[in-house]
């Protein structure tokens, strides 16, 4: 009756369910790897934000390179602001996902070492973004401010090229190297994106705090794909439930051959 089982038809079929079980299984386990490292991420990042701050020389330094564990930590520094030094962070997006710039500005601690601080977001003046724009000065005089650390950008953790020839004043990623050779001076590593003090006149526009990845989306792949795989026996056994009964009632359908006619 299963005969059929062995044509070529339905020993692909077979093996094609063989494989895709395991396959499916796999696929499964690698998603729950995601949602456990994507649960693990959005609880670094809530305690971190939940943190009280913590004076930025205790977690980073000259030449540092800020951790995963040390992102986002919110910390304090004193200091006083260098306008003068200030630079712009081009192709940047607001909440609203216009492109505009983000105001970079060295803040000189006490012990002359620099602090690189992310004062938020500025719309550009014109389309061509050639031209410095203007921007509303930083609180004079010796100030204490706070923010989440945040480590140096790279082209290949951020994806953003590394432009040379850039206009004055205007560079594409934000980094503690780069800036210590052009400062000429000890710049801690990383940077901070400010929390306060507020801006006056909401300009530049703070940046909002990071948003957690959808780890519960991976969970649901998880349970999909293995669904998939109890699918797939199941499936093939249906199918060939049916095959079966579809040849019987073939089968029962043909007239029967006719008997010679006695003389």
């Amino acid at each position: 009756m299963y005969r059929f089982l062995l044509s070529r038809q339905w020993v692909i079929l077979t093996l094609v369910s063989l494989l895709l079980i395991p396959t499916m299984i796999r696929l499964g386990f690698w998603q729950m790897h995601r949602y456990e490292e994507r649960t693990a991420r959005n609880q670094l990042v809530s305690d971190a934000l939940a943190a009280d701050a913590v004076p930025v020389e205790k977690l980073t330094a000259v030449g540092h390179v800020v951790t995963r564990s040390e992102r986002y930590h919110n910390v304090s520094a004193t200091g006083v602001f260098d306008a003068g030094h200030e630079v712009v962070v081009r192709r940047r997006v607001n909440a609203d996902e216009t492109v505009g710039f983000h105001v970079l500005t060295p803040l000189v601690l006490t012990d002359g070492k620099v602090l690189l601080v992310n004062r938020g977001w500025i719309p550009a003046d014109g389309t061509s973004q050639t031209a410095f724009p203007e921007i509303p000065a930083p609180p004079g005089g010796r100030v204490t401010v706070t923010g989440r650390l945040m480590p140096d950008e790279t082209t290949a953790a951020s994806g953003i090229k590394d432009l040379k020839g850039l206009p004055d004043r205007q560079v594409m990623l934000i980094n503690s190297e780069q800036e210590s050779r052009r400062l000429g001076a000890q710049v801690l590593g990383g940077y901070i994106a400010l929390t306060a003090p507020a801006p006056k006149g909401d300009s530049p526009e703070l940046l909002g705090p990071p948003g957690s990845e959808d780890a519960a989306l991976n969970f649901a792949y998880t349970i999909q794909w293995w669904l998939f795989a109890a699918g797939v026996p199941v499936g093939w056994l249906i199918l060939v439930r049916r095959e079966a009964r579809d040849r019987a009632a073939a089968a029962a359908r043909e007239p029967e051959p006719a008997e010679p006619a006695t003389v």
